[in-house]
């Protein structure tokens, strides 16, 4: 008997949720959004459990009409968020059977389709990403199906437009979540993030940096495509992103692109004499003046700085480095006065090099003289501050003089 009327109940309850989805087809937008803010505001958080017995084990039925209001009404929706958020509420319940479902029924598609259309609101952007976001974390096959889509290309270009600081976060957290246990995509991703790196926000550099330095770490080679855009965020005004781009220099130095990088890195040393000019004219005087400093010259600091701490790491790397001509090089670095950052950097490194063998420290002291020499020796910090003009013309022109007759 009891069975008997738990069944009863079951088939009285079938019977409502039926009715309900009948309701449903036949509704205005007006009452379907009713709907769907009643079901996204009550008891979040709902297990498949929950969800199912909420609507009699064919809670599916609703997840697909969902899906497909979506579907057909995105380009022109204004309850676009408020399907997402819906969406979101069986998918969170941690279920294949949704997700697979809401992946058959050809959502995920219509998400990065939304992503595409440029009248797209901000807020529905966010939601969008954020069911990327459970699809990508759920799994490798799902992570496949996104990067299929041409997912990977368009969160690329999602990221590279300026959007929201809240939607740049969720486009690399999705595109973080690709990164990972995904390997027959994983180059895909690597080669779309390095194009990205100069063509996001300083945020999203960072973001995607931090990304790239996780990936290489499950890498025996880096492409040599990496090493200009790095070299180049040198020059960045935001120091936490150069700080990231340093660390992940730093950690590239076990690589095959390391050649690449101590060559780059010695050129940045090497101002020509037009850009010291140039320091000197009234638009850049003005730009100095509004940034603190050319990104050039800080781009300049920052080399000498990753110069000091790879030859700081090994004998070898401090070789190869004098190989390139990077004492004549940081001689000339410390000789520019538009920038004390520059000399500051380019002393700590060329002291560096001083302890690590008698020639080069005999070699710089006869470019210096005595008395400068001496007091670099003292403190190599704030040697700048003693150098008058005519010496660090004379510690440029040296550069200049080394650096032609290289070319010559």
């Amino acid at each position: 008997m009891p069975a008997a009327s738990a069944r009863a109940a079951e088939c009285v309850n079938l019977g409502k949720v039926l009715s309900f989805l009948r309701e449903w087809d036949r509704a205005d937008k007006t009452t379907r959004c009713r709907v769907l803010t009643t079901f996204v505001s009550d008891k979040p958080g709902r297990t498949f459990q929950e969800l199912e017995l909420e609507f009699a084990q064919v809670a599916s039925l609703f997840l697909a009409r969902i899906t497909t209001w979506m579907r057909l009404t995105y380009k022109f929706s204004t309850s676009l968020g408020l399907q997402l958020k819906a969406i979101q509420v069986f998918l969170f319940a941690n279920q294949d059977q949704y997700l697979t479902e809401f992946l058959e029924d050809g959502g995920v598609l219509t998400l990065l389709d939304i992503l595409n259309q440029g009248q797209t609101k901000g807020e529905d952007r966010v939601e969008v990403l954020k069911v990327l976001l459970i699809v990508a974390d759920t799994g490798r096959r799902y992570k496949e199906f996104i990067c299929e889509g041409n997912g990977v290309n368009v969160l690329a270009e999602c990221l590279s437009t300026p959007y929201s600081e809240e939607i740049q976060d969720k486009t690399c957290a999705v595109l973080h979540s690709l990164s990972q246990g995904n390997p027959k995509y994983i180059n895909h991703v690597y080669q779309k993030l390095t194009e990205l790196l100069l063509n996001t926000s300083p945020r999203g550099q960072k973001r995607l940096l931090g990304t790239l330095r996780f990936l290489q770490s499950k890498m025996k080679t880096a492409p040599h495509s990496l090493v200009d855009p790095l070299l180049e965020m040198l020059k960045t005004l935001h120091l936490e992103v150069q700080e990231e781009a340093i660390n992940f220099i730093l950690e590239l130095k076990s690589f095959n692109v390391r050649p690449l990088l101590l060559n780059g890195l010695v050129s940045l040393l090497k101002l020509t004499p037009v850009e010291l000019e140039n320091a000197q004219t009234t638009q850049i005087s003005e730009m100095i003046r509004k940034t603190g400093s050319l990104p050039e010259f800080v781009q300049q600091a920052a080399a000498a700085k990753v110069i000091r701490l790879l030859a700081e790491h090994s004998e070898e790397m401090c070789r190869d480095l004098v190989a390139l001509g990077v004492v004549q090089s940081l001689i000339g670095a410390l000789g520019n006065k538009e920038h004390c950052e520059s000399q500051i950097q380019a002393s700590l490194a060329l002291e560096v090099f001083i302890r690590s063998s008698l020639v080069i420290q005999q070699d710089v002291k006869r470019i210096m003289g005595d008395t400068l020499f001496s007091i670099f020796l003292i403190n190599p910090a704030t040697v700048h501050k003693t150098l008058s003009e005519t010496q660090a013309e004379y510690l440029l022109s040296n550069s200049v003089l080394t650096q032609m007759q290289e070319s010559s």
